[in-house]
């Protein structure tokens, strides 16, 4: 089972377990083309009290072995409900209180400073009597992002060349403690991702894709990604795991990293999930899945 399959995260893993030979439920909050897995259901919003309950129904009933949640919104639950989920299926999420800390992105900044991995400074809109002491403590533009959100919504960049401020002071006044508030790391943006066992001994896999044409010139969605060779990205690599391993996350690990000024990589933050470029690196799948032979879960239930 495949949740989020109606979005771009969902539909691309459905593709790939698909073209591996495993048979896919997909599941959504809304009605998705039948393509997009070999047997599709709609199911409620995922804080509908229910939801983890019919997602239960739905393994019962198809015979489901593996369940990977997609939705920023269903992974502390899915977590906390990760042991004995349902009768011989398993349900592919970290342990609860690492994907608690990697969800709130204050106490990601939080935990990961503590123990030294780099970081943008960063606070809360409460630290600061005005824009315009955060913007001179933290050297200029400013990020504005909601602690617990849903992939990247609402997130702003803060600046007063265009308008004189005009239009930045306008959205501090709306901000309260449930944001975080970050230095604008101006250099180069990546999207690694890490396979971590949780196990010492089997370590970890990083694969680092380079963020490029970014929709508003230095920040936004990327218009083109591009897979880098580790030698040419080993700091950003070397972040990117060290992240995972702070927060003591296992399994897929998304994150957002940008360079500073000096160059130093800066985690911006960090998804316990899947994230929508997975198909860039097809051997993370491939780890994720390996303990789940095709024999026993290919042609449906």
């Amino acid at each position: 089972m495949v949740t989020g399959v109606g979005g771009s995260t969902g539909l691309s893993l459905s593709r790939q377990l698909r073209d591996l030979g495993h048979w896919v439920l997909g599941v959504d909050m809304r009605p998705v083309h039948g393509s997009a897995a070999d047997a599709v259901a709609v199911v409620s919003p995922v804080d509908t009290p229910g939801y983890l309950w019919e997602l239960r129904g739905l393994v019962a009933a198809h015979g489901i072995d593996v369940v990977i949640p997609t939705l920023s919104g269903e992974l502390v639950a899915a977590a906390a409900a990760r042991k004995d989920f349902a009768p011989g299926a398993e349900m592919l999420i970290a342990e609860p209180a690492p994907v608690s800390i990697a969800t709130d992105k204050y106490l990601t900044m939080k935990c990961l400073a503590n123990v030294g991995v780099a970081v943008p400074d960063f606070g809360l809109p409460g630290d600061f009597s005005s824009m315009n002491e955060a913007m001179a403590r933290m050297g200029g533009w400013l990020v504005v992002k909601p602690r617990v959100s849903r992939g990247g919504r609402g997130v702003q960049v803060l600046e007063r060349h265009t308008d004189g401020g005009r239009n930045a002071e306008r959205i501090w006044r709306t901000l309260d403690d449930s944001w975080l508030v970050q230095r604008f790391a101006t250099g180069t943006e990546y999207a690694p991702m890490v396979y971590r066992s949780g196990e010492e001994d089997r370590g970890h896999v990083v694969v680092v894709l380079e963020k490029a044409e970014q929709k508003y010139g230095r920040w936004g969605r990327a218009g083109s990604l591009r897979r880098l060779e580790p030698s040419s990205a080993s700091d950003v690599a070397s972040t990117a795991a060290a992240a995972a391993a702070a927060l003591g996350l296992s399994g897929i690990v998304d994150m957002d990293i940008r360079r500073m000024p000096d160059g130093t990589p800066v985690v911006l933050e960090v998804n316990a999930r899947f994230g929508p470029n997975s198909a860039y690196a097809p051997e993370l799948l491939h780890l994720t899945m390996k303990p789940y032979a095709v024999s026993q879960v290919a042609g449906g239930p």
